[in-house]
């Protein structure tokens, strides 16, 4: 039976929320922050980023599902710092515990694409990621951000980019109707009331009958 549209506002995002503590999945998407100076952020962006050579868990793109973790770096004046929104596809996971320490900088030697470091109180306050292949990482928002310009020149930049094919998703398309990107093509509607031809996954719908 199709589903029928009079009007809605609605809010889709298949990348996922974990609970603290919670153990990222094989394979799954997740919601990270990453936190980065102003003037970084263009290039990030529009280029991915660019793993660094050290660090706890060792060379990687680190990022946090806590955004309190990312609002930690860099050290910089407030003003001078934004905190991106990422959707990471964590790949096989090592978690990096007192059973694992002998890994902690060695895991994508072992196999693994992602390290994981959980919050475990006075050690490890908050928890940490580290992605070893920056093109498991798309950048989806701008999470913090104190200069609305800033904010509003870097959404546009994020904007331009999923609207480009990405070369790693080449079955990835932008559906007609809501502009989300997706493998399979989303099942166009006609609204009940203005008969207008609607997707599920729009966020607005407004019947262009009741407009005067």
């Amino acid at each position: 039976m199709p589903v029928e549209f009079s009007g809605w506002e609605a809010y889709c995002d298949k990348s996922k929320h974990l609970k603290p503590g919670q153990e990222p999945k094989k394979n799954h998407g997740y919601i990270m922050y990453h936190g980065t100076l102003k003037s970084n952020a263009p290039a990030i962006i529009t280029t991915g980023f660019r793993p660094s050579s050290g660090g706890t868990l060792g060379p990687g793109v680190y990022c946090s599902r806590d955004i309190n973790k990312a609002m930690g770096y860099p050290a910089c004046a407030p003003n001078d710092q934004v905190v991106l929104k990422l959707r990471v596809r964590v790949g096989k996971v090592k978690r990096i515990d007192s059973q694992s320490l002998n890994m902690r900088t060695s895991w994508h030697q072992n196999g693994y694409d992602t390290a994981w470091l959980p919050a475990t109180g006075s050690f490890v306050a908050l928890e940490e990621d580290c992605v070893w292949d920056p093109n498991r990482i798309t950048v989806t928002g701008i999470a913090h951000c104190t200069d609305p310009s800033t904010k509003a020149s870097l959404e546009s930049l994020i904007k331009q980019k999923s609207q480009s094919q990405d070369p790693n998703e080449k079955d990835v398309k932008l559906c007609k109707g809501c502009g989300m990107q997706t493998p399979d093509k989303h099942k166009m509607e006609k609204c009940w009331s203005c008969r207008a031809s609607v997707c599920p996954f729009m966020k607005k719908h407004g019947c262009q009958r009741n407009r005067k």
